[in-house]
C-alpha cells in the first residue's frame, strides 16, 4: 500500500518519535526542525531531540507511573526509550541520560530511515496534506499564531525552567560526597553538598533576596510544579525547600557521621561523570546572582557553570476543549503531539509522537483510531487531557491520581495499590496490542 506523505513539525522528542513510526509503517516523512536558522530561549544547539532543561526521564519502577509509562513504551516499540536506555548515566532508580549521546542517538535513528526527509527552516504556517505539529512548548511565535487560528481556542502558558550544571573538577570532593539515600556504604551515583543549620540559613537568605530575570512575583498556576524554581519555593517558607530537594533523610556526612541539616545533590550529565546537574535547582536568578549564590553551596565554592539556569515561557493548547480523543483537530488531518498539547515531560513527549504515528497510520490505512486502555498510564494521561469535563486544564506529568480505581474492593498500602495498578494496565494493555495487530507488524 503507498502512502501519502506526512509533515512532521518539529524534531524534538515528540517529533522524532512520531517520524520513525510512521517511516517503520512504509509512511514517507518531511521532517522540519527550525533549529539552527530559528533558535529558542532554551535550546543550546540544532541538535535533534535536545533535553533542554533535566537530564532524568524519572523512575525505572514499574510500580510508579513514570516506570510503568517506560514499561508501555518498551512494548509499543518505542525508538527514543531505546536510544535513552543506551544513552543511559548513573541514576540510581531513575533514568537519566548524556545529552549528548542521547541525541546522537537519536539523529542516528532517524538519519537511518530513508522514508525520513529531514529540512530545516523555520514553518510559519501549517502544512498542506496530513500533518503532525509536535513543534513543543516552544515553537516559534509565527507558528503558534497558526495554531491558534486553527484550534480556534484560547493558547495557555506557564513558566519553565532548569537547573544549572557544574564542571565536576570544581567540585571539593573533600565537603561533596558521594552516597544514593539510605546506602550508608557511600559510592551511590549521586553527589551530596551537605548544610549546617548555620550554612541553610544564610544560604536561603541569599536565595530568596537574589536578582531575579522576570521581576514578578508568580502565582502558583503560572509555574509549572515539577520545575518551581528554587527560589520560588524557598519564597514560600523558610524550611520548604529542606523538606523537598534539600532534604537530608537517608543521608550521612562522612566528615561528621551524621545527617546534615539540608544537602543539595548533583546527578552526573554524561557517563564520564564530567558534569553535573544541581538536582530541583531550577531556577529564574540572573547569570550573576546564580554564581555567587550557588556557589554558596558547601564544596562549590570554586564552582565552574557550563550551563546557568534558564527560565522561559511555555504554551500549550487548551487541550480538553479543542482536541479530540487522539489530539486530532477536529475536521482537520492534523494531529498535535508533545507538550503543546499540554502533557508534561519527556517520557510523556515521546509516547505522545507514538500515539499520534500510529494514529495518523490509522487514518492513512483505514483502521480504527488507537485508544489506549485508560488504566495504563499514557491512556489515563490522554483521557484526562481530552475530557471536556477537565477544568483549569494544566500541564500534567503521568501519574496514578486520573487512572480508575482498583474494583476489587481489597484494601492495600499506597505501593501495593500502585503495583496492582500496573500490574492491571500492563495486562490491559497487552490484550489491547494483541487486537491491534495490525498496527504492530513487527509486534511479538
Amino acid at each position: 500500500m503507498t502512502f501519502e506523505r506526512v509533515t512532521v513539525v518539529g524534531g524534538g522528542l515528540a517529533g522524532c518519535e512520531c517520524a520513525c513510526q510512521l517511516a517503520d509503517r512504509g509512511v514517507s516523512v518531511l521532517l522540519r526542525e527550525m533549529r539552527p536558522a530559528v533558535s529558542s530561549p532554551a535550546h543550546r544547539t540544532s541538535r535533534l531531540a535536545e533535553l533542554v532543561c533535566s537530564n532524568s526521564l524519572k523512575s525505572t519502577r514499574v510500580d510508579s507511573a513514570a516506570g510503568l509509562l517506560k514499561e508501555e513504551l518498551r512494548r509499543m516499540g518505542s525508538v527514543l526509550l531505546a536510544c535513552a536506555e543506551r544513552a543511559a548515566v548513573p541514576a540510581g532508580g531513575a533514568l537519566a541520560v548524556d545529552r549528548e549521546v542521547f541525541s546522537r542517538e537519536v539523529e542516528d535513528e532517524v538519519a537511518s530511515r530513508p522514508l525520513i526527509e529531514q529540512q530545516r527552516g523555520e514553518v510559519t504556517s501549517i502544512p498542506d496534506g496530513p500533518c503532525v505539529i509536535a513543534a513543543g512548548p516552544l515553537c516559534s511565535a509565527a507558528l503558534s499564531r497558526q495554531v491558534l487560528d486553527l484550534v480556534g481556542g484560547d493558547a495557555l502558558s506557564f513558566f519553565d525552567a532548569a537547573a544549572p550544571i557544574v564542571d565536576a573538577t570544581t567540585i571539593d570532593r573533600d565537603v561533596v560526597f558521594a552516597q544514593s539515600r539510605y546506602d550508608e556504604r557511600g559510592g551511590g551515583d549521586y553527589l551530596n553538598a551537605p548544610f549546617t543549620k548555620d550554612e541553610y540559613d544564610v544560604f536561603i537568605d541569599a536565595l530568596v533576596s537574589a536578582e531575579r530575570v522576570v521581576l514578578k512575583d508568580f502565582e502558583r498556576r503560572e509555574l509549572f510544579q515539577a520545575c518551581q524554581p528554587a527560589e520560588e519555593v524557598a519564597r514560600t517558607g523558610h524550611d520548604a525547600i529542606r523538606f523537598g530537594a534539600m532534604k537530608p533523610v537517608g543521608l550521612i556526612d562522612p566528615r561528621t557521621g551524621k545527617r546534615p541539616w539540608a544537602a543539595v545533590q548533583l546527578r552526573a550529565e554524561n557517563a564520564e561523570c564530567t558534569a553535573y546537574n544541581l538536582v530541583g535547582f531550577q531556577t529564574n536568578l540572573t547569570f550573576s546572582e546564580q554564581k555567587r549564590v550557588f556557589r554558596m553551596i558547601p564544596g562549590l565554592e570554586r564552582a565552574e557553570f557550563f550551563r546557568y539556569g534558564v527560565m522561559h515561557r511555555n504554551t500549550f493548547v487548551d487541550a480538553p476543549r479543542v482536541l479530540d480523543k487522539t489530539f486530532a483537530v477536529p475536521g482537520t488531518r492534523i494531529r498535535l503531539a508533545g507538550q503543546i498539547t499540554g502533557t508534561e515531560g519527556y517520557t510523556e513527549a515521546i509516547a505522545s509522537g507514538l500515539l499520534a504515528a500510529l494514529n495518523t497510520y490509522a487514518d492513512l490505512s483505514g483502521a480504527p483510531r488507537v485508544e489506549l486502555p485508560v488504566t495504563g498510564a499514557l491512556g489515563s494521561l490522554v483521557a484526562y487531557a481530552t475530557d471536556r469535563a477537565t477544568e483549569d486544564y494544566q500541564p500534567m506529568h503521568v501519574n496514578f491520581g486520573v487512572v480508575p480505581p482498583l474494583s476489587d474492593g481489597v484494601r492495600r498500602s499506597k505501593r501495593d495499590r500502585y503495583a496492582a495498578y500496573s500490574s492491571r494496565a500492563l495486562g490491559d494493555l497487552d490484550a489491547y496490542l494483541a487486537s491491534r495487530a495490525e498496527l504492530f507488524p513487527s509486534r511479538g
